[in-house]
């Protein structure tokens, strides 16, 4: 009836298609139609299917054990797609307590929360060229667009208190949402958490179904023509996953069958600060569960990333270094990112992380985590703490610019401005700025010109590109009635543009993580907060950038260089078209050579240009060599 080795591994904790073994699966069993039914119970003392289609009355429909690992299992013929069902589990205690199941493959909609019979099979998918050229992005333009896909855009948004709003769902996206990513150049969307979640202000942080895509966009098979979409448009897919804990509500896993199956039975370990409660990731069977959640995604939606949340909770028992490492949930990390590198090695792994524990992005094989990616949560924090300080005191707080560069060779980083940050009077990215709104819109077009240059892949949340003042809101659209403004409507075509730029110099990608990648050309002008930076590809082609995080302005700024040659403007913050001055660089800059006269300890290298720079401007310039002259024998 089951396979063994596939029992064997998951009380082994190695096993990635426990799907196979749990939920309901439609079979033909002794010539008749139906589902099998199959949970892993091991503290019952009875377990009965209950549903529609028995009234609710699972006398009919006991379990049967299937051994004494805690399996239990049962054919139900005549059951149809989108029957609703539950488990009724007889506890140690005697009581009855029904549960979803946390296998199903779909679920009612909240506040319903019974699971669905789904066939999960079957979908004809035609990205097989997508999946074909499909990597880790490593030295290729990973740009990502966090979304809410709920709140990007809503038919109806929420009128007051209980009110639910009108979601698009994930067919409608394909033509909403898909054609604007494409259009705004981004290389991948991340869709904030999909496994089936209660309650909405959790913004899917705290789920309850694990192989469950949320049923309030559609169903399973919808997810994958969205998802199926997206590859068609070249737009990879990365979900936003949470291993950590999940939502302690009676229907879901908490003191699922009366015993702590999935939680700590320590009370000490076993609830988090958000109210949750904590997967026990010592015990295999957990292990097993999540191991095959992730498969379960990479598999059958083709999911081209995971990025795994508050992994710091992972690393240490509730994020503190003083409680210790959790070593238990570290086994299941290197097991996971093991097992992944090897079923599914084109799947990126990515590490919301804020400890500095070290070897994050390391092998596992080398002694480390083994995920592809980690959040450079310490820039983000640097740099906007910079970005409020008052101007004329920025030169006292250089190092929070300078410091990421000192050990960003540590980790595969990614740079990111997530949803996190536009939160819980947070304030939006805009609005962080420090000065009032014209300094404000200044500073930002350049905090987002220095994160592209920077190195590291990127993330931006949904309705940063809008130059948003109104935090984000998960009952509510984005603001994009804000375009009309002339403001926001040219900041939006300039990260159009930046993202743009971004993709089509391999300069700004190629070497994100090679020291030979990346200079600072001006890094010591603490007084005028100047800097610049070059960065370099896999040829030798350069690109420069100048940044002018104050409010003077400079004409013919002198910018060591190493290449001698022609420096053409391709992006300037400061261009009118982009609601700036235009005190900008229009024609090609010729290096000049450095004369012992013309040194300084910011004028160090043999050439430099000289550059106009407005108030809060940044810029990039594409660096085209001198052509050596060939000297023939005649000439000589």
């Amino acid at each position: 009836m089951f396979d063994s080795f596939l029992i064997h591994t998951f009380h082994d904790g190695n096993c990635l298609q426990a799907y196979k073994i749990f939920g309901a699966h439609f079979v033909s069993e002794e010539g008749q139609l139906g589902v099998r039914f199959t949970v892993y119970a091991p503290h019952a003392l009875s377990v009965q299917v209950v549903g529609d289609f028995n009234n609710w009355d699972g006398e009919k429909h006991y379990m049967e054990r299937y051994n004494d690992g805690g399996i239990w299992s049962l054919f139900v013929p005549g059951i149809k797609q989108y029957d609703i069902y539950k488990y009724r589990i007889e506890t140690p205690n005697g009581a009855l307590v029904d549960r979803a199941d946390p296998y199903a493959f779909f679920s009612e909609l909240r506040p319903a929360t019974a699971s669905k019979v789904f066939d999960i099979e079957g979908y004809k998918w035609k990205d097989k060229k997508w999946l074909e050229k499909r990597t880790k992005n490593f030295d290729r333009p990973l740009n990502i667009y966090e979304a809410n896909i709920g709140s990007w855009k809503m038919k109806r948004e929420s009128q007051g208190e209980g009110d639910d709003g009108e979601f698009y769902s994930y067919e409608e996206l394909i033509d909403e949402m898909i054609p604007y990513v494409k259009n705004m150049g981004y290389t991948h969307i991340e869709v904030m958490p999909l496994t089936e979640y209660p309650f909405d202000g959790s913004w899917g942080y705290q789920a309850t179904g694990f192989f469950s895509a949320t049923s309030r966009y559609g169903n399973p098979k919808q997810l994958m023509a969205f998802i199926d979409a997206c590859h068609k448009a070249d737009i990879g897919v990365i979900m936003d996953f949470v291993p950590a804990h999940f939502v302690k509500d009676g229907h879901g896993l908490h003191m699922f069958d009366g015993g702590f199956v999935y939680d700590y039975e320590d009370i000490n370990r076993r609830y988090s600060p958000w109210d949750s409660v904590y997967f026990d990731l010592g015990k295999n069977e957990v292990r097993s569960f999540l191991l095959s959640s992730v498969d379960f995604f990479a598999t059958y939606f083709h999911i081209d990333g995971f990025r795994f949340d508050a992994v710091s909770n992972l690393i240490y028992y509730e994020g503190n270094k003083e409680l210790g490492e959790n070593i238990g949930a570290m086994e299941w990390m290197k097991r996971l990112n093991g097992h992944m590198s090897g079923y599914h090695p084109t799947v990126m792994m990515i590490a919301e992380d804020s400890t500095d524990y070290p070897g994050v992005t390391k092998p596992v094989g080398e002694h480390g985590l083994g995920f592809d990616y980690k959040w450079d949560l310490g820039w983000m924090n640097d740099t906007l703490k910079y970005f409020k300080l008052d101007p004329i005191y920025r030169k006292y707080d250089h190092n929070l610019i300078t410091f990421s560069m000192a050990y960003f060779s540590s980790e595969r980083f990614l740079l990111e401005f997530s949803h996190d940050e536009v939160v819980h009077g947070k304030a939006t990215i805009i609005n962080k700025m420090w000065g009032l709104t014209g300094d404000k819109l200044a500073q930002v077009k350049s905090l987002y010109l220095y994160m592209m240059v920077h190195p590291g892949k990127k993330l931006n949340f949904m309705g940063n590109e809008l130059g948003e003042y109104r935090e984000w809101d998960e009952k509510k659209s984005l603001g994009w009635e804000i375009l009309k403004y002339p403001d926001h409507d040219a900041f939006h075509h300039y990260i159009k543009k930046l993202n743009e730029i971004y993709r089509k110099y391999p300069a700004l990608y190629e070497e994100d993580y090679d020291y030979r990648g990346f200079e600072w050309l001006v890094v010591d002008d603490n007084e005028q907060s100047v800097f610049a930076i070059q960065r370099t590809d896999k040829q030798g082609n350069k690109i420069v950038a100048v940044m002018n995080f104050v409010g003077n302005r400079h004409e013919k700024y002198k910018v060591p260089v190493n290449v001698e040659g022609s420096y053409k403007e391709i992006l300037n913050t400061d261009q009118d078209i982009y609601s700036g001055s235009h005190f900008i660089n229009p024609r090609a800059i010729r290096s000049k050579k450095t004369k012992k006269t013309d040194r300084s300890p910011l004028v160090n290298k043999d050439h430099y240009i000289e550059v106009n720079i407005a108030p809060f401007s940044s810029m990039i310039f594409e660096v085209k060599p001198s052509k050596k002259k060939v000297v023939t024998k005649k000439e000589k």
